[in-house]
């Protein structure tokens, strides 16, 4: 289905997402008619405005949130299963910017199951020629034109994603989202110090798999080369949702025990 798109507001010269990527962006999810995780997005929305020094609403609460989705995606809609993501734009209508009012805008993708490996195994490959940095903004969801360049790159090279690499020549994170590394019973993930994005969704896939003993859940600085040594590798995106990755260059990886991990953790919910 296509995307579906909400405003508080029109689109206009006052907004400064549009005028300049004044924006912060987090994903809110739906599954089987019912909003999931929505207290860790929602504390994570506020997190991100407050980094990007925005006038956060007094109206603003989960609550808010909770209404503004049920009312108008789950029921208005009949959106039963997706991915709701929300951006809060400031506007251009005061003198100091720390005042300025916000607004929002919202687009919904429809899919089956949020927490279910898309059937598709991604190919990726690492990008040298640029990175990302890896400082207090580097782990939300703003306005990034390395991941603009980066997903061009994939695409005029037949490529799912890229890997994009820190100043320091180490894993960050994919364009979209998150990479986590099985090697044996240990899972690899790279530290937000590195510039990997906060991820509700992944932060309550390793809680879980961490509470129950499934696996150990290890954050590493991760050198390029290691993608190589990993028998399987999981990405998971806020924005689009959860994929195995198959092959990077030369080597393929499974993805039958992520799969399952990822299966058991479906089942919690």
């Amino acid at each position: 289905m296509e995307n579906q798109y909400f405003t508080s507001g029109e689109l206009h010269v006052k907004n400064r997402a549009f005028l300049f990527g004044d924006a912060v962006k987090v994903s809110f999810f739906v599954r089987e008619g019912k909003l999931i995780m929505d207290e860790e997005c929602y504390f994570f929305l506020m997190a991100s405005m407050r980094k990007m020094r925005m006038n956060i609403p007094l109206t603003y609460t989960l609550e808010f949130f909770q209404s503004l989705f049920q009312n108008d995606i789950i029921e208005g809609k009949g959106i039963q299963n997706g991915i709701i993501n929300f951006q809060v734009y400031r506007n251009n209508d005061e003198l100091t910017r720390a005042k300025s009012s916000i607004s929002y805008f919202y687009e919904v993708l429809e899919m089956g199951d949020v927490l279910t490996v898309h059937s598709r195994a991604l190919e990726l490959d690492l990008i040298k020629e640029i990175n990302v940095n890896n400082n207090l903004l580097s782990n939300i969801r703003v306005h990034c034109p390395e991941n603009i360049y980066g997903g061009i790159y994939a695409q005029e090279n037949d490529l799912d994603d890229v890997i994009l690499l820190n100043p320091n020549k180490r894993i960050a994170r994919t364009t979209f989202g998150n990479l986590l590394f099985l090697e044996g019973d240990v899972i690899k993930v790279p530290k937000q110090t590195e510039g990997a994005y906060i991820s509700p969704l992944m932060e309550n896939f390793v809680t879980f798999l961490h509470k129950n003993k499934l696996a150990d859940i290890q954050e590493h600085e991760i050198i390029a080369f290691e993608s190589q040594k990993a028998e399987e590798i999981l990405l998971i995106s806020d924005e689009k949702g959860i994929f195995s990755v198959g092959k990077i260059r030369n080597k393929t990886f499974e993805n039958s025990r992520f799969t399952e991990m990822v299966e058991n953790w479906k089942k919690s919910f």
